[in-house]
């Protein structure tokens, strides 16, 4: 049972936020129960996170698995909060804030606190959980779970200062953190899709099992009235790591996130994933199995870009592979990297869940990296529901038991990238028999189309060709040539060209247009071919 001294209670939250400094109105009527105030500030947050890294890792107080279960998907999809009761629903700033409650798929306590301020003399009171503050049904299993229980995650809601005949706070948000370290937002086409994570342990590393810390307090500072900025702060803790974030979010055409870290070590890590992206690639024009599903496309993402250290453009296109693969590209001081939609055509989903709209998530270090990779994890799917593809920065240094890192870093969610290549783009990749119509289909032979479009191929000379730069892993090419793709759209090209390969090994492909002096037209694709993969129809 919750002693008093616990929490406040309605009756008394109103001096305990004019104590604080928090307008009355913050609390929305004051429904919202707050602990006992304790001094915060991000260096105290980082402190502590520095202290427990050198102790054992204690889980958490797990509540009662069986009422827990009970709320299953359909459940908790009954369950509401009541955005009257939102935090500062009535200010300060223009962005409520509201919660998830706990069910079978998020069944770790999450702790919410208030700040009163911002600075080393913050206080902070924890926001207790209450059933009071949900809508749910009179026979939910969430009923019987003691108060104080916690919480599952939040997300801001869209301004309240908003027109609400066209964006209605209580209806529409725009971030959300909810599940272990997870979080995403929308973006400027006002659709969520792929996530971000604090940090990413072991994915996909071979004889060790992912690790997945979770975020276990957030502290969330009061906005300022008249800012599209919000700032929270939060404590993250699991067997191998613990950290302490500090995220600045910005809320205009879509969202950008200043994010400021300390992460301490408690034991040794074979893939640190600094900065993770995860989105899902189930298939695309590039390849997809015959008759798999009615749909022409469905991916959150479909590529991966990067903008080297030396200034290369690169574009990778993901795949859904016959098995878990790790690709990695090197790179010192990389100005960025990010999962993209760059699909936007509605015709080629025709899906009603808006996958032509899901934002793009890039990566922009805002202090010197070093060396390190891009790393590029990709896990065959045979459905949409599961996240198979993770993006993330590798530091080159082994990340060792005692380690400790400060990062900063900015993200980005658009739909499209922040800093695109002044080059042309690639737009499409295409596979298919190789060979010559009219004329028996060589085996081990696979022909590539690969779409370019930009300003310097609408520049190139009447009857000029770019050139195609090709090189491959193994196998060899013929048949390379470039044209005009015959759509009358100008600077529109494509590169065609025959591989064939022996063997199922992947064969890892580049290549870039360039003009009659050497001098690059193109970003830089890059591809990943899995040889004659018998599910795949090319």
């Amino acid at each position: 049972m919750m002693k008093r001294r616990d929490f406040l209670t309605a009756g008394s939250a109103a001096a305990a936020l004019a104590a604080l400094g928090i307008p009355v109105e913050a609390l929305a009527a004051n429904r919202l129960k707050l602990g006992v105030a304790s001094n915060f500030s991000f260096d105290t947050l980082i402190t502590q996170a520095q202290t427990m890294a050198k102790s054992a890792y204690q889980p958490p107080t797990p509540l009662s698995r069986e009422i827990l279960e009970k709320i299953d998907y359909e459940q908790h999809g009954k369950i509401h909060f009541n955005t009257d009761t939102a935090l500062f629903a009535n200010g300060p700033g223009s962005f409520p804030v509201t919660f998830f409650h706990l069910g079978r798929y998020f069944q770790i306590p999450v702790h919410m606190h208030v700040l009163d301020g911002s600075g080393a003399t913050s206080k902070s009171r924890e926001i207790v959980y209450d059933e009071a503050y949900f809508d749910m049904p009179d026979n939910s299993p969430a009923h019987q779970l003691p108060k104080g229980s916690g919480f599952a995650g939040f997300r801001f809601q869209e301004s309240r200062k908003a027109d609400q005949k066209k964006k209605d706070w209580h209806k529409n948000d725009w971030v959300a953190f909810l599940g272990a370290s997870y979080f995403r937002a929308i973006g400027d086409l006002y659709q969520y899709g792929l996530s971000a994570r604090g940090i990413a342990l072991d994915v996909a590393q071979a004889g060790k099992p992912e690790e997945f810390p979770n975020f276990t307090h957030f502290y969330f500072e009061p906005p300022k009235d008249n800012s599209d900025t919000v700032t929270l702060y939060a404590l993250l803790d699991g067997p191998s790591i613990t950290g302490a974030y500090r995220f600045t979010m910005t809320r205009k055409e879509g969202v950008v996130m200043d994010i400021d870290t300390a992460l301490f070590l408690r034991k040794d890590i074979e893939r640190f994933g600094i900065a993770p992206a995860t989105s899902m690639y189930w298939y695309s024009e590039t390849v997809k199995e015959a008759a798999v599903d009615w749909r022409p496309e469905v991916h959150d993402s479909d590529g991966l870009a990067i903008w080297t250290g030396t200034g290369e453009h690169i574009w990778r296109p993901l795949n859904n592979p016959p098995r878990t693969t790790a690709s990695a590209f090197a790179d010192n001081n990389i100005r960025g990297f990010g999962l993209s939609q760059r699909d936007r055509d509605f015709d080629h989903y025709q899906d009603g869940v808006m996958y032509d709209r899901r934002p793009g998530l890039w990566v922009e270090p805002l202090e010197g990296w070093g060396e390190g990779t891009v790393q590029l994890i990709e896990i065959p799917t045979d459905d949409e529901i599961h996240d198979n593809i993770v993006a993330m920065w590798v530091p080159k240094a082994r990340a060792a038991a005692g380690s400790s890192y400060r990062l900063k870093y900015r993200l980005h969610w658009l739909k499209d990238e922040p800093f695109p290549s002044p080059l042309a783009r690639c737009l499409a990749t295409r596979l298919g028999n190789g060979g010559q119509p009219g004329q028996p289909r060589p085996q081990h032979v696979r022909k590539f189309m690969v779409e370019f479009k930009g300003t310097p191929l609408e520049n190139l000379p009447y009857g000029v060709h770019p050139d195609p730069v090709l090189w491959a892993s193994r196998g060899t090419f013929s048949y390379i040539l470039t044209e005009a793709v015959p759509n009358g759209v100008a600077g529109h090209w494509r590169a065609q060209f025959d591989l064939t390969v022996e063997g199922t090994e992947p064969v890892d492909m580049r290549l870039f247009l360039r003009d009659k002096d050497g001098k690059p037209l193109s970003e830089t694709w890059l591809f990943q071919y899995h040889p004659f993969d018998q599910k795949h129809i090319y």
